[in-house]
């Protein structure tokens, strides 16, 4: 697993010098991103890369293969068209790539839109990766049809609600510019998965880290909230140059650290998950209806962690 912005997974490798899969007439680059919970979607790019691709702990945009680009409207266009000849009503859910596909004009995204809804009429869900900084000059009328021409969920990397954790990683990002983002897409009716990084604080920071990343998710209250632990496969050279000084946190810190931050947490009906390979212990319930079970797990874990069922070392995915 690559410290990354979001949820996310490593698609099926594809040779980028083949303009598409065998029956599949889509342009692919490695690598190609997207969230665990669309493994059954079809993956389709409409930008490559990430707009922003600065944050100094993530790894999935630096191949330079990924330089950002917005992908031509003809050349996306056409591939809708020709996935409609392949696929016709078979496709049920799309996930468009890369990076954050809602960078593009409204006006752009909402052609794209139209155009699945008539070349692929089977599709029920569009989703796609969101920073917070793209939805900044969208008004929440523009928003709002995008929500009315399908685009249905949206996965919002916050990192965290710390203002010094965010600047010190060089998310671009502030609280205020995540809260504003997250209830832009509430008012429309686009369901909100969002990411927080549990350890991005390091020892220093940890505490302030866990409680304005939960006051982030109280004051917007997404659908769906998931942690992952930050590493960095690639080294941490680049992390720390801007992290100096960074401690990481043991597996005691990032419990009692994740304990802090589900405590804080008065969120009414949102799925919450820390299963992801890269957290030892797997959470999995509903806020706040299951918060007293989930608090007492991580209790268990801080407590007795030999009676915890953790994942083993050699099972993290990282």
């Amino acid at each position: 697993m690559r410290a990354t912005a979001d949820n996310c997974s490593l698609q099926s490798p594809i040779d980028q010098n083949t303009p598409a899969m065998p029956n599949i007439p889509i342009r692919y680059v490695e690598p190609v991103f997207r969230p665990p919970s669309e493994a059954q979607s079809l993956i389709f790019p409409v930008t490559d890369g990430c707009s922003w691709n600065h944050c100094t702990f993530c790894e999935m945009y630096t191949a330079p293969q990924k330089a950002f680009r917005a992908r031509s409207e003809d050349e996306v266009m056409e591939t809708i068209r020709r996935c409609g000849e392949r696929f016709g009503n078979d496709i049920k859910r799309i996930f468009l790539a890369d990076g954050d596909a809602t960078v593009l004009p409204t006006r752009r995204l909402l052609a794209i839109l139209e155009a699945i809804r008539q070349h692929l009429p089977g599709v029920r869900r569009i989703s796609s990766y969101c920073l917070p900084r793209n939805l900044k000059k969208k008004s929440q009328e523009e928003v709002t049809a995008l929500a009315e021409a399908g685009l249905a969920m949206v996965y919002v990397g916050a990192e965290s609600g710390d203002d010094e954790v965010l600047a010190r990683v060089n998310k671009g990002e502030t609280f205020e510019s995540t809260r504003e983002a997250l209830e832009k897409l509430g008012q429309a009716g686009i369901t909100r998965s969002v990411m927080i990084l549990n350890g991005l604080g390091g020892q220093a920071l940890s505490m302030q880290h866990a409680e304005n990343s939960a006051r982030l998710m109280n004051a917007t209250q997404p659908e769906y909230v998931s942690t992952l632990v930050v590493s960095f496969p690639m080294g941490e050279a680049r992390f720390r140059e801007g992290f100096p000084g960074w401690e990481p946190l043991d597996q005691h810190g990032l419990f009692v650290e994740l304990e802090r931050f589900v405590g804080g947490l008065e969120l009414k009906r949102t799925v919450f998950r820390s299963d992801h390979a890269s957290n030892w212990l797997a959470l999995k319930g509903t806020l706040g209806a299951d918060k007293a079970r989930l608090l007492g797990e991580l209790r268990q874990a801080i407590d007795q962690p030999e009676k915890a069922p953790l994942r083993p070392a050699w099972a993290r995915g990282l």
